[in-house]
């Protein structure tokens, strides 16, 4: 099978992880597979907080419900919108679309160097983002979509998932 292709049907969320820290080169891969993502006339209205201090890892898993892992891992990124690098008037939101498509490119790069990853979202449960706000000191325009703890997996995921439902799928109309 096509190695891209076996990435994304291998991969799974991993909420276990390893002490083991992830060497630089490997964060670093995993930031430029998310600006290479694709983004609303190429606006990239994406800014990404790694969060690696331990304080902090711990601030956000105690802050946010569902991303109790956060402690666990070796760092966290937080995806963010740049409202001033978002489109103007009503395609402002967009932000959300284009970071959510680095977000997917963070968990497939995580995946293909052998690491283990979640999506746990913030925007838009206003609670959430204000924490989330206070604990990275983030400014006015910079709002967070998700929070994802990254880490060697205690267990490695090499099952193809068994999502694909034919009767999901219309062509030409309903």
């Amino acid at each position: 099978m096509n190695e891209a292709l076996n990435n994304i049907y291998t991969r799974a969320s991993v909420r276990k992880f390893t002490d083991q820290k992830v060497e630089k080169e490997k964060i670093d891969n995993i930031l430029k597979a998310a600006m290479a993502a694709p983004s609303a006339v190429n606006r990239q209205p994406w800014d990404f907080i790694v969060v690696d201090d331990p304080e902090a890892l711990d601030k956000l898993a105690k802050a946010l419900p569902f991303a109790k892992m956060t402690n666990k891992a070796s760092f966290a990124i937080a995806v963010c919108g740049n409202l001033r690098k978002a489109l103007p008037g009503k395609a402002k939101d967009y932000w959300i679309q284009d970071c959510s498509s680095a977000t997917t490119n963070i968990l497939l790069a995580a995946h293909a160097q052998g690491l283990g990853a979640v999506w746990t979202g913030v925007f838009n449960d206003e609670k959430k983002v204000n924490s989330v706000k206070e604990i990275l000191e983030l400014p006015k325009h910079i709002i967070p979509l998700n929070i994802i703890p990254v880490g060697y997996p205690i267990e490695i995921n090499t099952k193809e998932n068994k999502r694909f439902k034919e009767k999901s799928v219309h062509y030409n109309k309903w």
